[in-house]
């Protein structure tokens, strides 16, 4: 009786011990976090330098973009870009537009700007991020290291661009420099910008290109 009361004991101890190896969900081991049942290893300053590198890749969220488009206007309409962020669904997370235009909302700078180089600004105009007035449009994704190479670029161009003439630095001629910077082909200035976003894309995109076009302007 002694022997086999023995017995148990030993197998209730063997089983407590068993089980108190295993962490149930929910529980978590040191060095690890729990997401449900599975265990995501954590970075530290006994990681891998490759390893801890390829953990914060997989935590960054989103992807970067640029988009070349042009939109309506009371005159023959603006090309511009909007470059930024997306998260992982495709919605845009943060972005900001770049374009070239007269730095005056009235219409004598434009007007005058047909014949001589006026003052120009190069950033957001009045319906550059409304929908409603979006004529075409052309998407392409970047990686984190093409998307700084990009804004650079940009900001660049930015800081050289002073003037807004309507037949040699006009938009679509703004527009055209960030797309051969990045390698693109770029048809005319002289286009009408809703054309030349569309033959933009249809000189680099191919037939899967992600873009828009509106009806005719």
């Amino acid at each position: 009786m002694e022997s086999l009361m023995s017995g148990r004991l030993l197998f209730v101890t063997l089983l407590a011990l068993a089980a108190a190896a295993c962490p149930t969900q929910g529980e978590t081991r040191s060095g690890s976090a729990s997401s449900g049942d599975v265990a995501v290893p954590t970075i530290s300053a006994t990681t891998p330098r490759n390893i801890a590198t390829a953990a914060r890749s997989q935590q960054k969220v989103g992807r970067f973009f640029i988009e070349f488009r042009s939109r309506y206007a009371l005159s023959y309409g603006h090309t511009y870009v909007i470059f930024g962020r997306m998260g992982k669904t495709g919605n845009i997370i943060d972005r900001e537009v770049a374009g070239l235009h007269p730095a005056s909302n009235s219409a004598l700078p434009y007007i005058l700007g047909h014949y001589i180089p006026v003052p120009a600004e190069t950033g957001e105009s009045d319906g550059d991020l409304d929908d409603r007035y979006r004529s075409a449009s052309w998407r392409v994704t970047l990686n984190e290291q093409e998307y700084k190479k990009v804004v650079a670029y940009i900001r660049k161009l930015q800081a050289s661009s002073r003037f807004w003439q309507a037949t040699v630095s006009n938009c679509n001629a703004f527009v055209g420099k960030i797309a051969r910077s990045m390698g693109y082909k770029t048809p005319g200035i002289w286009l009408r910008p809703q054309l030349y976003v569309v033959k933009l894309r249809e000189m680099n995109g191919g037939p899967n290109a992600v873009g828009y076009t509106g009806p005719p302007g």
